[in-house]
């Protein structure tokens, strides 16, 4: 398949009337077989379109985003998780080339609760004709119960794989001084362990590897640490251990970190407290410690009112999780079920993006809803997200995951071709990223932290 080609479809503008689009089966049926054959499928059928990637009897995984049982901004969970109907959907096409088994699976955040996700997530399919099961699974080892306890062991390490890339990752570059990788509510002794200077690990379960197919099923979203998320980030996902995922480095920018621009001392407090706290999980005195960064904080506001207090990496100059993100969709095109690397990729991932109703502003987290009414399918990752950003008019070149995502001067290059060959296909003509901007694109309000950066300027 031509994986510089990114098929596209669109709803009408009148199918945001009373009632979610997402409650309109033909329509939803309608835009799938259209961005499918818009991206280059239905050569064999073009009424089942997925039989040219799946044979009967194949193995499928389909890798949704539920990320969160709830939206932090209040605005419902349209715009925040892929939508359960737009998940049945794509079954009934998945169903249609038929397999023999179907997965899904992600990762959550760790205080995510499982069985709320997949109760409001979970698509329906009794009234599906198949012969098929459709197997769910919760991807993580360490979860968080309600009253802040963790089970670090709630999968058996026999369902993961375990990945080291080495001087091959692209974190190498950043790793030193050792011991400086963050992740928000995790332990910074175990992060130090996992990835260090020559040892950079990915605990991953097994599900992708063992697959014959796989499909991205992202939401369309904003991202705080990465400008957005799509098909690019949302195989974090198939982790199964947070604590091998690198997403900021302690420090402001002036202090050689990237958790936030500038220095300042009441935020590098805060930052020492967090890793006191976080390394003491399950001890009586976590929460002491949660609360004296918490008042750091609140020192930090009453002495710059307007300075965002957010210790997360939250802003345009993160410069760790995009090589983290990079990282494992190497992985996952190249990585071999033995935890080895091929010198060839040894699959694709193919996507299939719900932006029907997208999220924008302060995603992946706290998205608030936009009609975009967009169905996007590619073989490339980096492709669909390049179209994806015309669609949010935000330049490319300014999100370092999609600039650096489409070099090819490292070892396991996620693409062959360069960014000026993007082709984004709908109705039956052919768009560069400009004229995708210009005749499809919505301003979309990008995270707080990325405001006059990210913007498409004319």
């Amino acid at each position: 398949m031509d994986e510089t080609r990114v098929g596209l479809a669109l709803a009408d503008k009148d199918a945001f009337g009373t009632s979610s689009p997402y409650h309109d089966a033909a329509l939803l049926s309608r835009l799938l077989k259209e961005a499918m054959r818009e991206g280059g499928l239905g050569r064999k059928n073009p009424d089942i379109p997925l039989a040219d990637i799946i044979e009967p009897g194949m193995s499928v995984l389909l890798k949704p985003n539920w990320v969160l049982h709830y939206n932090q901004s209040g605005y419902g969970m349209d715009c925040m998780i892929t939508h359960p109907l737009f998940i049945k959907a794509v079954l009934k096409e998945v169903f249609a080339a038929k397999p023999s088994r179907v997965m899904m699976g992600d990762a959550p955040i760790q205080l995510a609760e499982f069985g709320e996700i997949t109760g409001t997530g979970r698509p329906q399919t009794s009234d599906i004709n198949n012969s098929c099961p459709v197997e769910i699974i919760d991807f993580r080892r360490c979860v968080v119960d309600k009253s802040g306890r963790a089970d670090f062991d709630k999968r058996g390490l026999e369902h993961y794989v375990l990945f080291d890339l080495g001087h091959d990752s692209l974190l190498e570059p950043i790793s030193e001084p050792r011991g400086r990788f963050r992740i928000t509510n995790y332990d910074p002794h175990a992060l130090a362990q996992t990835h260090r200077p020559g040892c950079h690990q990915y605990l991953l379960a097994k599900e992708p590897f063992e697959a014959d197919v796989i499909i991205n099923l992202p939401k369309l979203k904003t991202h705080k640490k990465a400008g957005i998320t799509a098909a690019v980030k949302n195989l974090v996902g198939i982790n199964g251990n947070k604590d091998y995922l690198p997403h900021h480095r302690i420090g402001g920018s002036a202090q050689g970190g990237d958790c936030y621009e500038g220095r300042f001392f009441f935020k590098r407090l805060a930052e020492s407290f967090l890793d006191i706290s976080n390394s003491r999980i399950n001890r009586p005195d976590h929460s002491f410690w949660g609360l004296c960064a918490t008042g750091a904080i609140g020192l930090q506001r009453a002495i710059h009112p307007h300075v965002n207090t957010s210790l997360e990496g939250s802003w345009y100059g993160n410069d760790t999780v995009w090589r983290m993100v990079l990282d494992l969709n190497r992985i996952a095109l190249y990585g071999k079920i033995d935890g080895t690397m091929s010198s060839t990729p040894v699959r694709s991932v193919y996507s299939l993006t719900d932006g029907i109703i997208a999220g924008h502003h302060n995603g992946p987290l706290s998205p608030e809803p936009i009609n975009m009414g967009a169905v996007t399918f590619a073989c490339s990752s980096l492709f669909a997200d390049m179209a994806h950003a015309a669609l949010m008019h935000f330049d490319w070149q300014k999100i370092a995951l999609l600039r650096y995502g489409l070099e090819s001067d490292y070892n396991y290059p996620l693409v062959r071709y360069t960014a000026e060959e993007l082709k984004v296909c709908a109705n039956g003509k052919t768009h560069s990223f400009a004229e995708t901007a210009r005749e499809y694109g919505k301003d979309f309000i990008p995270p707080d932290g990325w405001k006059e950066h990210i913007e498409l300027r004319g």
